[in-house]
C-alpha cells in the first residue's frame, strides 16, 4: 500500500516537472528561433506576431497530439474493426451489427440502456434540484450538501461494494448483516435476494448510480439557483405566489439550461455504465447493458474483437448526438455573453 502511495505521488511529481519543463524549454526555443533585436523595429514586430501565432501551438499541440493518439485512432480502428471476423482478419460487412439487431442479449441490454436513460437522470436532476433549494434554506445547508457530495469522491466499483451490504441475502432464519433485509425482517417479511430479481434488479442498480450522481446535480444546479436575481423572488413574492409557484415558475424557467446540462452529462454517463453492473450482477439476471456485453465478447470466451467493436460502436453513435448538442448549446451561450 505504502509502496503504491509512493509511486503515485512520484509519478504525479515528475508529470509536473515534465511539463515545466517543456513549456520552459519551448518558449527558450521559440524566443531564439525568433529573436527581438534591438534598432530593427519591422524585425522585432514580425518576430513577436510570428511568436504570438506559435506559442498557443506549443502550450495545446500536447494534448491535440495525445487527443489523435487515444481517442481518434482508436474510434477509428474500432469502426473498422466492426466490419470484420472475430480474429479481425477476415472482412464481413454489416454482418457483426446484423447479429446485433438479432441477438436476445444484445436486445436485453438495449432494453436496460433505455431503462437506465428514463430512470437515472431524471431521478439525479430532481433529487439534485430539491436538495439544493432545501439546503438554502437552513443553516446546516452547507454540511447537507457536502454528506450528499460525498459519494462523488468514492469509484463506482467502490460504491458498488458498500451497496453489496445494503441488498446482502442470507437463508431465512439466519442473521441478515444487509441494511434492505434486516428492516424487512425486522417488520416481519421475507428477506429477498434483491439483485436477482428480474426486471426489479435493475432499480436496485440504477439506486447506486443516483446515489452517487446526485451530489454532482445539487452542486451545478445549487449554483445556477443562487444566480437568480432576488428581485424576480421578491416581485413574485409580492404578487401572492406561494412556494411551490416561485419554484416551479420562476426559478427552475429561469435555470432550465442548467438544468438540460446536468440532464445530458448524466445521460452520456449512463449510456457508458459499466462498472456497477460488474461488480454487482456480472449482468447476470436480466441486468446486462451494453458496456458489459462489449466487455464480456472482447475478453470471454475466446473474444471476438468484431462483434465487440460494433457494439462500441452502438454506443459512440448513441452518445455522439447527446455530446453534439451539448457542445451547441454551450457555445450558443457563450456566443450570447
Amino acid at each position: 500500500m505504502v509502496e503504491q502511495i509512493v509511486s503515485a505521488v512520484g509519478v504525479m511529481i515528475v508529470g509536473v516537472l515534465v511539463c515545466v519543463a517543456y513549456f520552459w524549454l519551448s518558449n527558450k526555443l521559440l524566443d531564439m528561433i525568433f529573436p527581438v533585436r534591438d534598432g530593427d523595429v519591422m524585425a522585432a514586430s514580425r518576430s513577436l506576431r510570428r511568436r504570438a501565432i506559435v506559442r498557443p501551438w506549443l502550450f495545446v499541440g500536447p494534448a491535440l497530439l495525445i487527443l489523435l493518439i487515444y481517442l481518434v485512432y482508436p474510434v477509428i480502428a474500432t469502426l473498422i474493426l466492426s466490419f470484420y471476423d472475430r480474429g479481425g482478419t477476415q472482412f464481413v460487412g454489416l454482418s457483426n451489427y446484423l447479429w446485433a439487431l438479432n441477438d436476445r442479449e444484445f436486445r436485453q441490454s438495449i432494453f436496460n440502456n433505455i431503462l437506465w436513460l428514463a430512470v437515472v437522470p431524471a431521478a439525479c436532476t430532481f433529487f439534485g434540484l430539491v436538495i439544493a433549494v432545501l439546503t438554502d434554506r437552513i443553516w446546516w445547508g452547507n454540511i447537507a450538501k457536502s454528506l450528499v457530495f460525498m459519494p462523488m469522491a468514492i469509484s463506482f466499483v467502490g460504491a458498488s461494494v458498500i451497496w453489496k451490504f445494503v441488498y446482502d441475502y442470507r437463508a431465512e432464519g439466519e442473521t441478515q448483516i444487509g441494511i434492505l433485509n434486516a428492516l424487512i425482517q425486522g417488520l416481519g417479511g421475507t428477506p429477498q435476494v434483491w439483485i436477482a430479481l428480474p426486471f426489479w434488479n435493475n432499480f436496485f442498480l440504477m439506486a447506486i448510480l443516483i446515489w452517487i450522481q446526485t451530489g454532482f446535480a445539487m452542486v451545478i444546479l445549487s449554483a445556477a439557483l443562487r444566480g437568480i436575481p432576488e428581485e424576480t423572488i421578491e416581485a413574485a413574492v409580492i404578487d401572492g405566489a406561494n412556494g411551490w409557484q416561485i419554484f416551479w415558475k420562476i426559478m427552475v424557467p429561469q435555470i432550465w439550461g442548467t438544468i438540460a446540462v446536468v440532464w445530458t452529462t448524466i445521460t452520456i454517463l449512463v449510456l457508458k455504465v459499466f462498472d456497477i453492473v460488474l461488480t454487482m450482477t456480472n449482468g447476470q439476471w436480466n441486468t446486462i447493458v451494453l458496456a458489459n456485453l462489449m466487455f464480456d465478447w472482447m475478453f470471454r470466451g475466446g473474444g471476438d474483437s468484431g462483434r465487440s467493436a460494433a457494439i462500441a460502436v452502438i454506443i459512440m453513435l448513441a452518445v455522439t448526438p447527446i455530446m453534439v448538442w451539448n457542445i451547441r448549446r454551450a457555445n450558443r451561450e457563450m456566443g450570447g455573453h
